[in-house]
């Protein structure tokens, strides 16, 4: 046979019999010297043969050749297995992530906040994520504040996690409500609040999220066990019915009811729609795993919420 010094010559050759022995080999293995490699396998007789019962070629057998280096270690910390599969809902109810892009918005935290308090979905099971930029009040400082006021070691009603996202976008569109409702600013507007939610979903959502609940922080007034009633639906992507007030806007689809008998009676009452706004979403995480975004683009003439929406119906 070969000395173990200069094995490869053969082992080659071989390897090129066997790739070209018709009917004998199915695969031709490419051999790479033996620092790169655990074992290098023998080869055996594999030739046909002649017929006069001796063998067409008999392969030499080299010696196997170890690899001195210690094995890689595959339970290594740094190495994180995610079943998908598995992580649609967890022991003791689903996973809620709470998300708010926030912009000039400290006047409105307070109520913000205590209204978050109030949710009876288990707050343990909620994670909350804010995403600030281009402020030019008191936001920051007011979330910080009323962040450690909710999370406080003393307080049992805390959240799981919360996270703070900062992002400046160059946004310098006024806040007034004449300003930023104006139809000319929309344009602008809207595409760039889908960046911002964008940004903020792509930093926030985990594996072990369930539902994704979008939330503005300008809202006044909800039901206390708001997410749970969304749930029940068990819908891709579902709004509320909002109050009805003075928008002055003449493209708003709403249902009114004087009657506290035909309230009931549709209360959970569903309604396909088209388009959505961004007060109250509730959307399954997986939704937007799947691509489903909130496009900072013109897409199919939308943007933002409503954009949202046209991906969602595709």
């Amino acid at each position: 046979g070969q000395p173990p010094s200069a094995p490869f010559g053969r082992i080659n050759e071989v390897a090129g019999l066997l790739a070209t022995a018709e009917g004998r080999c199915s695969r031709a293995q490419a051999l790479v010297p033996p620092r790169h490699v655990s074992t290098i396998f023998c080869f055996s007789s594999f030739l046909s043969s002649r017929g006069d019962g001796q063998t067409a070629g008999t392969v030499p057998q080299p010696p196997a050749l170890h690899n001195p280096h210690e094995p890689l270690v595959v339970e290594s910390p740094s190495i994180e297995y995610i079943d998908l599969d598995n992580t649609s809902s967890t022991r003791g109810g689903d996973r809620v992530l709470i998300l708010t892009p926030l912009r000039d918005a400290a006047s409105h935290l307070e109520t913000h906040f205590r209204l978050l308090h109030e949710l009876t979905y288990p707050h343990h099971r909620i994670d909350l994520a804010f995403l600030a930029g281009d402020c030019t009040d008191d936001t920051l400082v007011s979330l910080r504040e009323e962040i450690k006021r909710l999370q406080a070691p003393s307080n049992p009603s805390r959240f799981h996690s919360v996270v703070v996202v900062e992002k400046d976008f160059g946004d310098n569109l006024p806040q007034r409500v004449e300003d930023r409702h104006s139809f000319k600013a929309q344009g602008t507007r809207r595409k760039g609040i889908g960046k911002a939610r964008n940004y903020l979903l792509y930093t926030a959502l985990k594996p072990e999220h369930r539902w994704v609940y979008w939330r503005d922080v300008d809202i006044v007034e909800n039901p206390e066990t708001v997410i749970e009633d969304l749930m029940m639906h068990d819908r891709d992507v579902i709004v509320p019915r909002y109050r009805e007030y003075r928008t002055h806007r003449t493209y708003l689809a709403w249902q009114a009811h004087t009657s506290s008998t035909k309230r009931l009676k549709h209360l959970h009452h569903e309604i396909p729609l088209d388009g959505i706004g961004g007060v109250s979403i509730l959307v399954k995480a997986d939704v937007h795993r799947s691509g489903i975004n909130f496009p900072c683009y013109a897409f199919e003439n939308q943007a933002d919420t409503e954009g949202f929406a046209a991906m969602a119906r595709k």
